[in-house]
């Protein structure tokens, strides 16, 4: 645990561990490239305003905001106006509540994979849910006896009361509508759609008629991501599924999500997922 009074800093536990609590307050700009983690995550924007690109869509978030972002699913926070800015981000596992996660309703879990990753709340509800983060916070500062499972406590509540809101808060913020990101958005679409096939940067190009050179550039200011890394990400996370839903041989999965050779998917798994294909199916088959 870190705890800093000049940044406001309250920090516990590992992005991709069970349970992970960041709480910081930011004067300097701040952007973090593109990425995604194996667990579930719940972003809540204290103070400021930021731009949230989430999967294919920029939103523009503000004090009060609650994000959604399911396991696997790219994101990237960028600044957006004043520097100034005070944030929570919450990460957890599907193990950390317990095994089939008894003390959940069942589907709880299932709006994070709603096409609705943004929730815009009454004072009244941001009060709530900051009631619950400061009670996580207070039980990671004074660490009393059994403060592991009060957090697991305060979680539910958390996810309960989220869930509640998802039928009743505010319609997301709109997405933003400048013309370089609606592009951007258009040709991220096509890679989610089309990534088994054959996809290069000249075709994306023609497609979409812009220079190679120029989409280029953008793709990587706005996303974070190489056309051509982005590309591996999307391929990437399909043969995750494949490899823990289906018996498909490693070889047929790797041809289905348009790999030419089985050799380029073993060394581009590895890179992303630092296993190869057949420990990650091991680690992650049902006993």
């Amino acid at each position: 645990m870190v705890i800093s009074s000049e940044t406001h800093t309250v920090s516990y536990g590992e992005e991709e561990g069970e349970f992970y609590y960041h709480r910081i307050h930011r004067t300097k700009p701040f952007e973090r490239n593109n990425h995604y983690h194996g667990t579930y995550e719940i972003y809540y924007l204290v103070s400021g305003e930021r731009h949230y690109f989430i999967k294919e869509k920029l939103y523009s978030i503000r004090a009060g905001d609650l994000v959604l972002i399911n396991k696997f699913d790219v994101h990237k926070t960028s600044g957006h106006g004043d520097p100034e800015h005070e944030r929570i981000v919450i990460n957890f596992s599907d193990s950390f509540l317990g095994k089939g996660h008894p003390l959940l309703a069942s589907g709880l879990l299932g709006m994070f994979n709603q096409d609705r990753p943004l929730l815009r709340l009454t004072v009244p509800e941001q009060t709530i849910i900051m009631q619950i983060l400061n009670k996580m916070a207070d039980e990671i500062r004074e660490r009393s006896a059994s403060y592991e499972h009060m957090l697991q406590v305060l979680l539910t509540e958390l996810l309960i009361k989220t869930y509640r809101l998802t039928h009743s808060a505010s319609l997301p913020a709109n997405v933003s509508m400048n013309p370089l990101h609606q592009k951007i958005t258009d040709v991220v679409k096509f890679i989610h759609a089309h990534y088994a096939d054959k996809i290069t940067l000249q075709g994306l190009s023609e497609t979409f008629y812009i220079s190679p050179f120029y989409l280029s550039r953008i793709f990587k200011e706005i996303t974070g991501f190489t056309i051509i890394n982005y590309l591996n990400l999307t391929r990437i996370r399909e043969a995750q599924r494949l490899l823990t839903d289906t018996d498909l041989k490693i070889v047929d999965i790797a041809e289905s999500i348009g790999f030419e050779s089985l050799t380029h998917f073993d060394r581009t798994f590895k890179k992303i997922m630092n296993m190869t294909a057949s420990q990650y199916r091991k680690f992650n088959s049902v006993p």
